[in-house]
């Protein structure tokens, strides 16, 4: 669960932006404008999300929060290109009063005389609500045909992957037109994933694969796959700092005491208590027990099929990301020494103590009562599918 309510932009959705800002200066040049003629060593750029609009002069905010004053003058070339695009020849001509707050854009012109502005010669334009749009259109493909879990094991000559979903081994179809994802090891950001490749995917991985599922559930035939390394602890909390966002458990598996650093990307959820047995159940094979007593849907759950995003869960066919995906994003200040806690998060050193919450799950004492050693097959899923405002500019295509 990637940033609050998901970060999983995993379509192309910016890809355009980023493919013309990866492109080099010379795919900036402005034909049908005589300021073109300035040499690539003199061009400039900025790409991120509109914060102001005040006039001519454009406030862009990039990645890292620096902030990037943009002068546009009347001869400058202004294009709106559809969420995904890579073609400038699909774009459409614009007016600077066609941008407003919350727009992606990238900018290429001059520097200005002091330092974070920029004079504009050409700005592309990615409109919020068509990124909003085809977000949601993808948000929906995921929840339907999506499914994540461990790998177990890759053929490389077939070209097939075995992932765990819960008790359940899935096989995970690949082929030549599969795309292919990869997170960063410090990242708790989806837009930091990567183009990859088959062969960089191990065993012990999280994986998200969408996809043509088959009738039984058991295999999917990928269109994308998303993977990366993360770290899954399990245990009681021992201590919380809320001043600092850090809290620390003994995880069960290693016996080790971590130190859990919660950010503001991270999502901080509860289990309902009936969600909790059903999961607990189904951790020690007993899934239909959890059905005959009720607990088949949690309370505040949507029926089956269902799209909200505040719902408590699912039916006891939904895999544990999916469920997480539908609770109320908490913060540290809900949490208390003695809870039981899921965690997954990344590592910028795999041999330290320290982790970088990306999912912190609460309310699980029912899960670990059912696997007592945390070497359970119940983990959870670094990512949710669902829809912040995406972060168009640092994908890659």
């Amino acid at each position: 669960m990637l940033m609050k309510s998901g970060v999983f932009q995993i379509s192309a959705l910016g890809a355009g932006l980023l493919a013309l800002a990866m492109a080099g200066s010379p795919a900036f040049s402005v034909r049908a404008n005589a300021q073109s003629a300035a040499p690539a060593s003199a061009m400039s750029r900025a790409l991120g999300t509109v914060k102001s609009v005040n006039g001519n002069s454009v406030v862009v905010t990039e990645s890292g929060s620096q902030e990037v004053t943009v002068t546009v003058p009347d001869g400058a070339r202004i294009l709106q290109l559809a969420p995904g695009s890579t073609n400038l020849k699909d774009a459409q001509p614009a007016t600077l009063s066609s941008i407003t707050v919350g727009d992606r854009v990238l900018v290429t012109g001059k520097a200005g005389d002091s330092a974070g502005t920029l004079t504009a010669l050409r700005v592309i334009l990615m409109k919020s609500a068509a990124i909003a749009q085809e977000h949601e259109a993808e948000e929906a493909e995921w929840q339907k045909n999506g499914i994540g879990g461990i790998v177990r094991a890759i053929d490389p000559s077939t070209g097939t992957l075995t992932i765990s979903v819960g008790a359940k081994k899935v096989e995970v179809k690949t082929a030549s037109a599969t795309k292919f994802r990869r997170y960063a090891g410090d990242s708790v950001k989806f837009e930091d994933a990567v183009a990859s490749t088959l062969d960089q995917i191990h065993p012990g991985d999280q994986l998200r694969v969408r996809g043509s599922k088959s009738e039984d559930g058991l295999s999917v035939q990928a269109d994308e796959v998303v993977s990366g390394s993360f770290k899954n602890l399990s245990g009681l909390i021992t201590t919380i700092d809320a001043a600092d966002g850090t809290v620390t458990l003994k995880d069960l598996a290693t016996k080790k005491v971590m130190r859990v650093k919660i950010t503001p990307n991270s999502n901080v959820h509860t289990l309902p208590p009936q969600a909790a047995a059903m999961l607990a159940a189904r951790a020690r094979g007993g899934a239909s027990a959890a059905r005959g007593q009720g607990a088949a849907r949690p309370e505040g759950a949507q029926a089956e099929g269902g799209m909200g995003e505040r719902g408590a869960g699912r039916s006891a066919g939904a895999d544990l990301s999916q469920i997480v995906s539908r609770l109320p994003q908490q913060t540290i200040a809900d949490l208390k020494a003695g809870d039981a806690v899921m965690v997954v998060g990344s590592q910028a050193d795999p041999g330290s103590s320290n982790v970088t919450a990306i999912t912190v799950l609460a309310g699980v004492e029912p899960i670990l009562r059912a696997s007592p050693s945390g070497s359970s097959d119940m983990t959870l899923s670094p990512w949710s599918v669902g829809g912040g405002a995406p972060e168009m500019g640092a994908q890659q295509q």
